[in-house]
């Protein structure tokens, strides 16, 4: 345990979980989508969806959706600031944790949807992207890899991460089935640059990237 367990993040209140985690929410979908977002629609489920307006939880999705930080004062007012199109869902899904959004964004062109809890603390787990089961906390600077089950290609984007001096902090790889599609979830301690280069290692591969502004270049 540190400090940051005792106290909690530095952030516009009233509550940790439904106001630092959901502005982290926002802050990682809008990364994945790598532009600005023109259009929103927010589903929100648990306790997000039954007390989130009174918390403000609507407010900081949104805010971190638009590139606030959790201890911009703009997020009180951000329903009268925010450049973008927006709505807002409520649902319920006993599955899924108590504080859980789903994100859906596009900048027109692109887009991406995802799928993520509010932990407690400030701490987000990011749970699917764009239909795919993945598990990654925001915390470090993080690839996400969609491609296909073939034999050698994990070893070929690992390869090309220490070769470029990227230490991998840690890794998981999710699959529909063997051969199926798959997703590389890997969180580095380093900012990975030219990441877009691994999408020539195998037809149809994607990559997102989400990277921690606080991590070492």
């Amino acid at each position: 345990m540190d400090i940051f367990d005792i106290i909690g993040p530095i952030m516009i209140g009233p509550s940790s979980s439904h106001t630092a985690g959901a502005v982290k929410l926002g802050n990682v979908a809008r990364t994945l989508l790598g532009s600005a977002p023109v259009k929103a629609s927010i589903t929100l489920y648990g306790s997000f969806a039954k007390t989130g307006k009174g918390h403000g939880t609507d407010k900081a999705i949104l805010a971190g959706i638009c590139g606030y930080s959790m201890d911009d004062p703009g997020i009180r007012t951000i329903f009268d600031e925010c450049p973008i199109e927006y709505e807002f869902k409520y649902s319920e899904n006993k599955e899924f944790h108590p504080n859980t959004a789903e994100i859906e964004l596009t900048d027109g062109k692109m887009s991406v949807e995802v799928r993520g809890a509010s932990i407690g603390g400030g701490r987000i787990e990011i749970q699917e992207v764009d239909k795919m089961a993945v598990s990654f906390s925001g915390d470090f600077n993080t690839l996400i890899i969609f491609h296909y089950d073939r034999k050698g290609i994990i070893g070929k984007i690992t390869t090309w991460l220490s070769d470029n001096g990227i230490n991998i902090a840690f890794m998981r790889v999710f699959r529909l089935d063997k051969d199926d599609r798959a997703v590389s979830v890997i969180e580095t301690d380093q900012k990975v640059r030219d990441y877009k280069i691994l999408e020539s290692f195998q037809e149809g591969l994607r990559v997102e990237y989400y990277e921690n502004i606080s991590a070492e270049n």
